[in-house]
């Protein structure tokens, strides 16, 4: 197939291949699948399929995407998916590796910067683009955002290969982990805060190569041991010692602290700082990122500095979705205390600035 790339589509669910219910918006199996065929854009009836599903127009570069289309059963809401689905989609695309050259889920927009966090730690040694997109207004709809999306993530995959796993949405690639979503309305709904996007699309798809990773050179496999004892907490004015010390009793193994500006709490609150060491001691994780859309952790106030004296780990600029993903994935690869230190404050997937 010399003019085209082979992309495997998932379709998980989300608002993408939804139609209007007695309820609002509902998962419809077999609709966007459906719809699909109907659309020229994304479906050249006029060329040879070789043997797969769908086949696009060739893009800028004369490729078509030669794709296949395979819809999850039950369509997932993105609302939810926990730690299990993660695991699964990453054990799904481990398995069609070595088939296909691409890979596109469409997801709903809700967790779909916690998947992509999550999918980029899970699957070690990779060497082939993953794509997540999907849209705020369903497909089928008459101003749907949907069909540029999808189409933006087949031309990424057949123009661009990137080695990551990514995120498209609004004509703008972005790593996965650095992604998150910041509009819940409006059409540009994804924002990529501490690192510029990877490639944009205009007229033309234009790479920054230079911020691309280089692929791992490690044998790829999907790594799915995720822990499900973490979770994240946003401090505010007035947290009480028993609402943390609640929060970090056992089975608990790693926190996302979400902290002030740069990575601040309340240094005058000895209760909560001696939850935290006891919490620590013991072998609970803690990682500290801030709340800010923009910035990172640092020991430039005392405030700061409190937290760290605790053992709090400092997390640079990950996003809560990275951070949190990051942790389960750490946690469930069971390494020393040391080692899960180190691994968990340097960069292992392009998550967070050296």
């Amino acid at each position: 197939m010399q003019d085209g790339t082979r992309v495997l589509m998932l379709h998980t669910g989300g608002t993408i291949g939804m139609r209007a219910g007695a309820r609002g918006y509902e998962p419809a199996p077999g609709f966007l699948r459906a719809l699909i065929a109907t659309m020229p854009q994304l479906s050249d009836t006029t060329a040879d399929r070789c043997g797969h599903d769908f086949v696009t127009p060739p893009f800028g570069n004369e490729r078509r995407a030669y794709y296949d289309f395979v819809e999850y059963d039950p369509l997932l809401d993105s609302a939810n998916l926990d730690l299990s689905d993660w695991a699964r989609f990453a054990d799904d695309l481990a398995a069609s590796e070595a088939d296909y050259d691409a890979f596109v889920l469409l997801h709903g927009t809700d967790t779909m910067a916690f998947t992509a966090s999550a999918l980029s730690f899970a699957l070690e040694g990779q060497k082939k683009t993953v794509v997540l997109t999907g849209s705020q207004v369903p497909l089928y709809a008459l101003r749907s955002d949907g069909l540029d999306n999808v189409l933006g993530a087949l031309r990424v995959a057949t123009e661009a290969p990137i080695p990551e796993v990514t995120l498209f949405f609004r004509d703008r690639l972005y790593r996965g982990n650095r992604a998150t979503k910041h509009d819940a309305v409006g059409l540009e709904a994804f924002t990529s805060p501490n690192l510029a996007p990877l490639a944009d699309i205009a007229v033309d798809l234009a790479v920054r190569r230079d911020l691309v990773l280089a692929p791992d050179p490690r044998p790829f496999r999907a790594s799915t041991e995720l822990s499900p004892n973490v979770a994240a907490l946003r401090l505010y004015p007035g947290i009480t010692r028993d609402i943390l010390a609640n929060f970090v009793r056992e089975p608990m193994q790693g926190l996302v602290l979400e902290t002030y500006g740069s990575g601040n709490a309340p240094d005058t609150r000895r209760d909560l700082l001696d939850v935290l060491s006891a919490a620590i001691a013991r072998g609970l994780v803690v990682l500290n990122v801030t709340q800010c859309l923009r910035g990172t952790v640092s020991g430039a106030y005392a405030a700061g500095r409190a937290l760290a004296d605790a053992g709090v780990l400092p997390g640079a600029d990950l996003t809560a979705e990275a951070a949190l993903a990051k942790l389960a994935y750490v946690i469930g690869l069971k390494l020393s205390r040391a080692e899960t230190a180190r691994l968990l404050c340097t960069p292992i997937r392009g998550e967070m600035t050296p």
